[in-house]
């Protein structure tokens, strides 16, 4: 199937090797059923052929809006979810067996102290909320001077406005993160990038 996207496309394995970071040798050992596809590689390979993930399955995208079919649920145990380690924290992917899904939630544990350690600022289509579990967030964009957030605080924003996340003082920092996305859009965040940004600093309160 995915070689059949490939080729309708007029596009060869080097091309999606460009376009996804895999080795022309590993797409090809997955076109051929030689070597597990992982969803992280399906996704990263849906985003370079622009097709939908349902597709690949030969189930319509429409199909999830259907009465029949939106009565979906995903349980994630306490400590499970898909994890992602970088140098800006611990991200653990909620519900994560999920395809196309509305919103994705994550459970993150900052542990990036300036902007710096974050990187380059995420930045990605649709809404966010963050709500703070343990300890203090400051939330940097590239609109806004930081908000700083306690323990119950929360803040709603648009996603496409550059934002970061770095831990306030030496109490670990735990949010809970919802943002609606596409699945390939999900997939660039978990690659977790960490290019430097042009401001740097410890995050530290700044007097009114």
């Amino acid at each position: 199937m995915l070689k059949s996207f490939r080729t309708e496309r007029g596009l060869t394995l080097a091309d999606v090797s460009q376009r996804t970071g895999l080795t022309a040798s590993t797409l090809s050992k997955i076109e051929n059923g030689k070597m597990e596809l992982t969803i992280d590689k399906l996704v990263r390979i849906s985003l370079a052929l622009e097709i939908n993930i349902a597709d690949v399955f030969g189930t319509p995208t429409s199909q999830y809006a259907s009465e029949e079919n939106s009565r979906r649920r995903s349980i994630t145990r306490a400590g499970d979810g898909k994890q992602v380690s970088s140098a800006s924290g611990t991200f653990r992917y909620q519900a994560y067996d999920l395809l196309n899904k509305g919103i994705t939630p994550i459970v993150a544990d900052v542990t990036a102290k300036s902007l710096e350690e974050f990187g380059e600022f995420h930045r990605h289509n649709g809404e966010e909320y963050v709500y703070v579990l343990e300890g203090e967030l400051a939330l940097y964009t590239d609109t806004y001077t930081p908000a700083y957030l306690k323990a119950g605080d929360s803040i709603y924003f648009d996603s496409d406005m550059g934002h970061a996340y770095i831990a306030v003082g030496d109490v670990p920092c735990r949010i809970l993160v919802t943002f609606s996305s596409s699945d390939a859009e999900v997939v660039n965040l978990m690659e977790g990038h960490t290019r430097p940004v042009h401001m740097t600093g410890q995050a530290r309160r700044v007097p009114a």
